[in-house]
């Protein structure tokens, strides 16, 4: 019987070598259990003690949740694309405290001061670096400003990097390239943010961010489907407080006008927004054409120009 106090943990035996079974001498089992409390290795079929005293290659400290475990963990941060050195590098704290959290002697603070100040000038050895450096920070930046998940960052990242390494940057602004990469990730992610949203957080021209996004897409053989304007239903209609039903008949519209070709050649935000105000009205939930077209980003004429269509596909007058 195993005793209820021993907490087991059923495993395959790694301290031997590789490959190497072990079985219980005294019945043939391969039925091995590693007690880690007592440090044995107990059969699990007649009880028999195999090995004693074996080395805990576990830590050393004890915790009961994730905040504990994250709290005594000795590694430190996974490698990020975000970062020009992949985050490898030391970071010295402004918090100007020792170990035990004590304010560190005035001395010790001018002492601190200058070591932080060396250690952001080594962490970038070259102009190439400062400016991967700058142009990965802006990426962030505008991440931010959109709301876009961290995996947008890390694509975002990883285009702009690809972009350097085959030479696509020289002729162009870091800031345009940068710009391009993160609209890019969006489409490549599936996040629904537009051209212009795009171009409202950057310090470059849409015209810009356009003609650099074509190049290194094509330049980088980036496999980017069309922009789906159902992706920008869920958010237009939560930004103008519409129900669920007004966003499934928005949805239906678009799945109708799609299927006999009027989407070919619209822009996305336009055809989600003409949906959305003629799903309104549908649904006796109306929004004026000004109102959706705020939440779009789109004038009133693209959008009475889409639901015209719109309606006509769906059989009304």
């Amino acid at each position: 019987m195993e005793r209820p106090s021993r907490q087991r943990q059923r495993s395959q035996e790694t301290e031997q070598e590789a490959d190497e079974s072990v079985d219980c001498p005294e019945c043939g089992s391969d039925n091995i259990v590693t007690d880690a409390d007592q440090g044995e290795l107990v059969c699990d079929d007649c009880g028999l003690v195999i090995d004693e005293r074996q080395i805990d290659r576990g830590p050393e400290w004890r915790a009961f949740n994730h905040s504990e475990r994250q709290s005594k963990s000795r590694v430190g941060a996974p490698i990020t694309e975000t970062m020009h050195d992949r985050g490898l590098t030391t970071t010295i704290d402004w918090k100007d405290k020792d170990a035990y959290g004590r304010s560190l002697s005035s001395e010790k603070r001018s002492q601190m001061h200058r070591l932080r100040k060396w250690q952001e000038r080594i962490r970038t050895k070259d102009a190439g670096e400062r400016n991967l450096q700058f142009a990965l920070s802006e990426i962030d930046r505008m991440a931010s400003a959109l709301g876009v998940p961290r995996s947008v960052r890390e694509v975002a990242s990883v285009i702009y990097r690809r972009a350097l390494n085959e030479d696509l940057i020289r002729g162009r602004s870091i800031e345009g390239v940068a710009t391009a990469a993160l609209y890019a990730a969006c489409r490549q992610e599936g996040i629904p943010r537009s051209l212009d949203e795009v171009a409202e957080v950057s310090r470059v021209p849409q015209k810009e961010i356009g003609r650099t996004y074509r190049y290194i897409s094509q330049e980088l053989g980036l496999e980017l489907k069309p922009v789906d304007p159902k992706q920008f239903v869920p958010r237009f209609a939560s930004a103008l407080e519409l129900s669920e039903e007004v966003q499934a008949k928005a949805t239906e519209i678009i799945d109708v006008s799609a299927e006999q070709g009027l989407l070919s050649g619209k822009s996305p935000t336009g055809f989600a927004a003409a949906a959305i105000y003629a799903a309104s009205l549908l649904c006796n939930e109306k929004k004026t054409q000004r109102e959706v077209a705020d939440v779009a980003q789109v004038t009133e004429v693209t959008i009475r120009n889409r639901y015209q269509e719109q309606i006509e596909a769906m059989g009304f007058r």
